[in-house]
Formats: C-alpha cells, structure tokens, sequence
C-alpha cells in the first residue's frame, strides 16, 4: 500500500501522483512531453521540497537569496532526477536525501568562507552548522522511520500474528510508538508494564512477540538507512527470522 499524504502534513505537495509523474518523465523518450510532464507535475513539488528543507534545517549560510538557493537545488534535483528508480524506495525520500546532501556541502563550505573572509565579528563562531545540521537531520530521519516502522506493521500486523493474543500484544506495541511523544518515561521496565497492563499478557509472552518485531525492525531499519524509504508490504521474504 503506498504512503498517502495527509491534508496539512508537509508532504501534501509531494503525493503518490507526483512519483508516477516522476516515472512517467525518466520512461518518456519525447524531449517536449518529458518537458511538460515536469512543468505540469513535478516543478512545484520539487520547489516545494526544497523550500521546506532549506528553512526546517536553517540552511542560511549562502551568499544569494534563499529563493535563489531554491532554484538552484530544484536544479540539482531535475539534473538527478533520472537516477531515480521505481521500486527502489519513495521518490519523497530519494529526493529529500538529495536536496540534504546538496545544501549540506554548500552550506557548510559558505559557512568556512564567511569565517575566513568576513571574521569572527559577523559570524557566529560558537556554532558548529556540521554538527547543527546532523543533529536535525537525524532528528528527522528518526521520526520518519518510526512513522514507516509503526505504518508497517499496522498493514502488516495480521499477516505476520495469527493468535489473538499475539496479535494484541503487537498492536499495545504500535500504540505506544504513535504516542511516543505523550510518553514521559520511554524505559523498558515501564513500557512492559504499560504493555501488561493494556492486554493481560505476561512478561514472557510479549518478550516473545517483540522479539518478533526487533527482527523485522533490523530489516525496515537497514532497508532505511540504504534507501532513505522502507516497503510498508509485507513480502513473505523474512519468513525464516
């Protein structure tokens, strides 16, 4: 099942449509429909993205208005955009990774410049922008793979379980994930107790069934960090965990 954006997240610009437009554009061989496949359905998710992205990560260390620094990663964008591949992760992924790692080199190395050229008075020398930069993109990195973690296994969640109890167990589990920022106390000991407490089951038997879970979530995770996306679909294919 593909990911739906919903209505207000900032990726309602960047939908399922805008991928297949994508696909469209690297399949067609016609220089004036690849032109207007892209004028019609992927310029303005492509400034879209990297609008946001330039101000969620402060990338402000250029020489050149941000609308300017904007044109130039949609440029970047377009330019990569045959090195996507269908099946191969999300396009919103791909391109997010793309836009990051472009502005991250050109960000950082303006911040150098502006240290060498301008001197410590009109730069901030206490910021470390590398480090700023990593802390946020993991931030959210973690967010958005926990957001897929807890999509999978909620198509998933009966495909893998058969027993009832199994199955209650697992779903207390993806609860807690969704509700992770309302949990002040995100320890083990508390989180079982959390867990017996929703459905009955003892110690061992959710142990049981989160160890189940841990393993496909070295799979979700290592497809994540190679791919920048996770397949929601169960395939069978981790049957022998």
């Amino acid at each position: 099942m593909p990911r739906k954006a919903k209505k207000g997240s900032t990726r309602y610009y960047f939908t399922d449509s805008t991928e297949q437009a994508v696909i469209r554009h690297n399949k067609e061989t016609r220089p004036h429909m690849r032109q207007r496949i892209y004028n019609e359905h992927i310029r303005t998710p492509f400034e879209k993205l990297a609008e946001n992205i330039i101000h969620t990560f402060k990338f402000y260390y250029f020489d050149v208005p941000s609308e300017d620094v904007k044109h130039e990663v949609v440029s970047f964008l377009y330019m990569n955009m045959h090195k996507f591949t269908e099946g191969k992760g999300k396009a919103f992924s791909y391109f997010s990774i793309v836009a990051k790692n472009y502005l991250i080199l050109h960000n950082n190395n303006n911040y150098k410049k502006m240290k060498m050229h301008d001197g410590e008075e009109v730069t901030d020398y206490k910021r470390d922008p590398v480090r700023e930069t990593d802390i946020l993109d993991m931030k959210s990195a973690k967010k958005e793979y926990l957001d897929l973690f807890v999509e999978y296994w909620t198509n998933n969640l009966t495909t893998v379980f058969k027993r009832k109890q199994d199955i209650d167990v697992a779903n207390a589990v993806i609860y807690l994930f969704e509700t992770r920022e309302n949990i002040e106390n995100f320890n083990k000991k508390a989180l079982y107790i959390l867990i017996r407490e929703m459905t009955g089951s003892n110690t061992q038997h959710i142990t049981r069934v989160v160890n189940v879970m841990k393993k496909h979530h070295v799979n979700l995770q290592k497809n994540y960090l190679a791919t920048g996306s996770v397949e929601t679909r169960y395939t069978g294919s981790w049957n022998n965990l």
